[in-house]
């Protein structure tokens, strides 16, 4: 693979690093700073509001403001490091994938697969990060393994 391809590849895997990490942060911010009701009402945006209004109990609230902090650390970690993937960092691209990547995977399999989502935001989401972890992949597999942290820029 030519140097400009895989740049290319770097540059659109970073891209959609910070795409997905700017939506995880706003959706951890949004989680905090919502009653639980309506953050569980964001988060689980394919059941009607109706049947998650109510009062839930304190812990439950801490768990769901947990959940929004991951998140917003998460989304922050992912823009970080596509700042290095942008740079060819094979470190931050696994890092980053590992992170992003596995973020991810719970979600589709409780969330998407439990069918409490829409397909705009959260798939969409789901997919990006797929995306951005195949392409790393690719770009791995295709001339970083071995090389130096200079080869693709």
């Amino acid at each position: 693979m030519s140097n400009a391809t895989l740049s290319t590849l770097l540059k659109i895997t970073a891209g959609l690093w910070v795409v997905w990490g700017l939506v995880h942060m706003f959706a951890g911010f949004m989680t905090i700073s919502q009653d639980t009701a309506g953050a569980v009402a964001g988060i689980a945006d394919a059941v009607d509001p109706a049947l998650l209004a109510g009062t839930y109990h304190e812990a439950v609230g801490a768990v769901i403001n947990q959940h929004g902090f991951n998140l917003a650390w998460i989304g922050a970690f992912t823009v970080i490091g596509a700042i290095y993937i942008w740079r060819a960092s094979v470190t931050a691209m696994f890092f980053t994938a590992i992170v992003g990547g596995l973020t991810d995977v719970g979600y589709f399999i409780y969330m998407d697969l439990g069918g409490f989502v829409n397909f705009v935001p959260g798939t969409v989401m789901t997919l990006i990060s797929g995306a951005a972890v195949i392409l790393s992949l690719v770009a791995y597999f295709g001339g970083m393994r071995g090389a130096s942290a200079t080869h693709a820029s």
